[in-house]
């Protein structure tokens, strides 16, 4: 079985973000990087099951050169191969056009399954899944919490406020997942450094038929018109556990 895993570079949540005042788009250059905590997930789940039926994992991502150390990342985990889509013309793409590059860097490599984390740290859109197996004519299920491939089935578990459900579709198909029992796995060194020699291979958009005029922030569907700072956070107190416990009863949470 060939898996198809799309890992996205994207700013540390952890760190302070920023817009570019020249387009509002994310400054992804000042930043630290690091990539999807979801999506380290779903190369999780890839990995796991290439351990339990064999066949390939390879990673996928769309994005600036600086993005090829997400790449660098999973084949330092044991990704076995990686693509990376990179093109001048891709800088501020929405969802939709992202998905039309990914869709066509899916047909080239070819797949089985393609696993993505529910939803990037940075957009939170969680809608990749979907635009995917429209784009590519294949089921898709998503936010799956529980995931496993029996022969041309794949399966999973999905909760919701109405509590968990059990989804099912035949190969070719798309998932999405959130946290997974089984933990992202750590890059050794030996990983590290075995991935530094290992080739990615690259994509232009002229590579995959599509013309540079339909993507990016000018024919984006959608833009930042205006952001504004948040409010500052308010200082933090401190105190005896007495003043901490009458804190909380005048505001009746205890």
């Amino acid at each position: 079985m060939h898996s198809v895993v799309l890992v996205k570079q994207v700013p540390d949540p952890a760190g302070e973000r920023e817009l570019d005042r020249r387009d509002a788009t994310v400054a992804r250059d000042a930043a630290d990087a690091v990539v999807g905590p979801l999506d380290l997930h779903a190369l999780e789940a890839a990995l796991t099951l290439r351990e339990r039926a064999g066949g390939t994992v390879t990673a996928l991502t769309v994005g600036p050169p600086r993005a090829a150390g997400a790449l660098r990342h999973a084949l330092a985990t044991g990704a076995d191969r990686a693509v990376h889509v990179v093109d001048p013309a891709l800088h501020g793409a929405c969802a939709p056009q992202t998905s039309a590059v990914l869709a066509a860097a899916l047909r080239r490599v070819g797949f089985d399954l393609v696993l993505c984390g529910a939803a990037s740290s940075d957009g939170r859109l969680g809608v990749m899944a979907a635009l995917l197996g429209e784009r590519l004519g294949v089921p898709h299920l998503s936010g799956l919490r529980a995931l496993a491939v029996s022969g041309t089935t794949v399966t999973g578990e999905r909760q919701t406020e109405d509590g968990w459900w059990e989804l099912a579709a035949e190969l070719p198909a798309v998932v999405s997942t959130h946290a997974l029992p089984d933990p992202p796995r750590r890059r050794t060194v030996a990983g590290i450094r075995a991935a530094q020699h290992r080739p990615v291979t690259t994509l232009t958009l002229t590579d995959l038929g599509i013309d540079p005029a339909t993507v990016g922030l000018a024919a984006a569907t959608s833009r930042v018109v205006t952001a504004d700072a948040g409010p500052a956070r308010t200082p933090g107190r401190t105190g005896d556990p007495a003043e901490l416990v009458r804190f909380l009863a005048d505001r009746a949470l205890v």
